[in-house]
């Protein structure tokens, strides 16, 4: 089955040369900060980062395919994913989800996942997690500037229900 894209991202993305993202786990929780592109949304600052927490995440990666390997078609999701440097949630092929090899495990899978992918300039990162929010920080851009996630509606966005099984090998 081919997979589908729903971009959360609004009026906001990642900074397009050095995003600098950092991820944080909070117990259950993975909290993922990067630079915002400033340079095509003007009410950030250059400098300003972008906080979102991943509520129930069940495991995460962070590594390559970068964007000089995307647009050469290196990447299991390139010519599928709609552009680049926008956040994702994916729905469809479990076995995409699978492929790569570096993943980082936090806690047994949840049963309602969703698969989360955000492409920075120079690396991926994907996400299994319950939920994802912008993070009600101060010293976040993206609630500073009142910027939602764009939410599919739930008929569109169903849970992964098939993560459950899928996650379980892999442990």
């Amino acid at each position: 089955m081919k997979p589908t894209f729903y971009r959360l991202s609004d009026g906001w993305n990642a900074e397009p040369y050095v995003p600098r993202p950092v991820i944080d786990i909070q117990g259950r929780d993975l909290v993922l900060k990067f630079l915002v592109n400033a340079f095509q949304f003007t009410e950030f600052a250059e400098g300003e980062f972008g906080i979102l927490r991943f509520a129930g995440c069940q495991r995460y990666r962070l590594g390559p395919v970068n964007d000089d390997g995307w647009y050469a078609g290196q990447c299991r999701f390139s010519r599928l994913v709609p552009e680049w440097g926008e956040f994702y949630v994916v729905q469809g092929d479990a076995a995409l989800l699978e492929a790569p090899q570096d993943w980082h495990t936090i806690a047994p899978p949840s049963g309602i996942g969703r698969h989360f992918l955000f492409y920075f300039r120079d690396q991926t990162f994907e996400c299994a997690a319950d939920e994802c929010h912008i993070e009600p920080s101060a010293n976040n851009s993206l609630h500073r500037t009142g910027k939602k996630l764009r939410v599919p509606s739930a008929e569109e966005l169903k849970p992964v229900i098939h993560l459950r099984k899928r996650l379980c090998r892999s442990q």
